[in-house]
C-alpha cells in the first residue's frame, strides 16, 4: 500500500510548525528537500516525525546546529546515545547559565521597583539607574582605552 503524500500546509498543521520555517528548514537542510508533485511539494510520514523532532528539540531550546547533531546522531546505537548525552549536558549547562541572569535581572528590575514604592521623588529611581548603570559603563570603556 503507497504511503500517502501531504502537501507543505497539512505538514504544518500536523507539527505545529509554520510553512515558512519548513521552507527555512529545508533551504538550511535540516529538513531534505521533497520530491514534488507538480508545483507543490510532497511530503511523508517521515517528514512529519523528523519535522516533529526538530521542533521538539527547538522547543526545549537546542540551537539549530546542535539539533542537526542530534538528528545524526539518531540513527546511532549506544555511541550516539553517549554523544546525544554530551550534546544534552552541554545545553543544559547553558540553560542553567542562563536562569542564573535571569535571577540577577529579576532582583535588579525588583530592587529599582522598590525603590520607585518609597514616594515620588523628583528623579524618578528607576529610570535614574539605567542611567547610572550606563555612565557606570562608560566610564569604564574610558578608563580601558586610556591605560
Amino acid at each position: 500500500m503507497a504511503e500517502r503524500a501531504i502537501s507543505i500546509g497539512t505538514l504544518s498543521a500536523w507539527t505545529g510548525s509554520k510553512v515558512e520555517t519548513v521552507r527555512y528548514y529545508e533551504r538550511i537542510g535540516l529538513m531534505p528537500e521533497p520530491p514534488r508533485r507538480g508545483r507543490y511539494r510532497s511530503y511523508d510520514a517521515q517528514a512529519v516525525t523528523r519535522l516533529g523532532f526538530i521542533r521538539r528539540a527547538r522547543d526545549l531550546g537546542f540551537t539549530l546546529n546542535e539539533t542537526r547533531e542530534l538528528l545524526a546522531l539518531s540513527t546511532g546505537g549506544s555511541r550516539a546515545c553517549r554523544d546525544a548525552r554530551a550534546v544534552a549536558a552541554s545545553h543544559l549547562q547553558d540553560v542553567r547559565s542562563r536562569i542564573a541572569d535571569l535571577r540577577r535581572i529579576e532582583r535588579v528590575l525588583a530592587e529599582r521597583l522598590r525603590a520607585c514604592d518609597f514616594g515620588h521623588p523628583p528623579v524618578c529611581p528607576l529610570i535614574d539607574s539605567l542611567f547610572d548603570d550606563a555612565r557606570i559603563a562608560i566610564g569604564r570603556d574610558r578608563l580601558g582605552s586610556d591605560h
